[in-house]
């Protein structure tokens, strides 16, 4: 094989070995995503309970303080997402607008549509971790 011939090879062989490594990370962290905002955080917050009440062997007293304390704190950050939204609203707003500015009528009327769509899901996901 000529030294073209290997150059050549080794360039194929990173670019196909660049693809596989892009993929493999895009798939990880598409699950990692979906695994997140998929309505599994009660659960997880339940096994991570019963983990923990588990491995330091509480007793009934114990565990019915440490849920209460873990139910107020839950209500505490609830309390504090809903002072903050407002905040991030903002700059995304202004985003929004800035992206919708540079587009034609027609790219304008299906970005509103995607805008649409994911504040939909959006106050859908909030809703379900109420």
């Amino acid at each position: 094989m000529t030294i073209t011939g290997r150059t050549t090879l080794k360039i194929w062989l990173v670019l196909v070995a660049v693809f596989v490594l892009g993929s493999v990370t895009g798939a990880a962290l598409t699950g990692l995503y979906r695994s997140r905002a998929s309505g599994d955080r009660p659960r997880a917050t339940s096994e991570r309970f019963e983990k923990m009440r588990r491995e330091l062997s509480l007793t009934d007293q114990q565990t019915a303080s440490v849920r209460t304390i873990l139910d107020e704190t839950r209500k505490e950050y609830r309390t504090l997402r809903a002072e903050l939204r407002p905040r991030f609203d903002e700059p995304r707003q202004k985003a929004r607008a800035r992206i919708r500015a540079l587009l034609t009528s027609e790219q304008q009327q299906k970005f509103d549509a995607m805008v649409a769509q994911q504040d939909a899901k959006h106050d859908e996901d909030q809703k379900s971790r109420r």
